[in-house]
């Protein structure tokens, strides 16, 4: 995992070149954006679990088939497991946002998701619509505490979401 000023100062000595301009503006905003990288994350981190529970409940509100007898959240042992994914779903979030980089989220995360998903009969869209609601709920908590919605708090929830939307033609 890398972060992203590690990322790009190896892609500049990979290229043999001096940081240019659009290369010191990203070294800029990655240090403006510093502190309110870490308050983010600590508001992640105090509300994870009502992040998850509430974001579930929400979700098996609108899908109640999945706690049902069948259903993929069916059996407290599924339920429990969902829970768990939920959680690092929104850990991994938290860890590109805090970094600014989404490559722990294909390394640690995504790679193979989708094949262990799919074998399993867990439903991509169900998946990708759980990290959908974890983000507006963690936007709503960053809008209660006055923090506003900075875009890099979207981006690797989005990142998720369109990985697991991908289709195979």
């Amino acid at each position: 995992m890398q972060d992203v000023l590690s990322r790009m100062i190896n892609h500049y000595d990979v290229i043999d070149h001096f940081l240019d301009e659009p290369a010191i503006a990203l070294v800029t905003d990655f240090f403006q954006t510093g502190s309110l990288r870490i308050q983010v994350v600590a508001i992640i981190n105090s509300n994870a679990v009502e992040v998850v529970r509430e974001s579930a409940r929400q979700l098996f509100e609108e899908m109640p088939e999945l706690i049902r007898p069948g259903g993929n959240a069916y059996t407290t042992r599924r339920h429990s497991m969902y829970l768990r994914d939920m959680d690092y779903f929104l850990r991994y979030a938290s860890y590109a946002m805090l970094t600014g980089d989404s490559s722990i989220l294909d390394e640690r995360l995504l790679a193979g998701l989708r094949d262990t998903f799919n074998s399993l009969g867990i439903p991509l869209g169900v998946t990708a619509r759980s990290v959908q609601l974890m983000k507006e709920r963690v936007q709503q908590k960053l809008s209660e505490a006055q923090l506003g919605n900075p875009p890099f708090v979207a981006e690797p929830f989005d990142y998720i979401i369109q990985a697991l939307s991908e289709r195979n033609v």
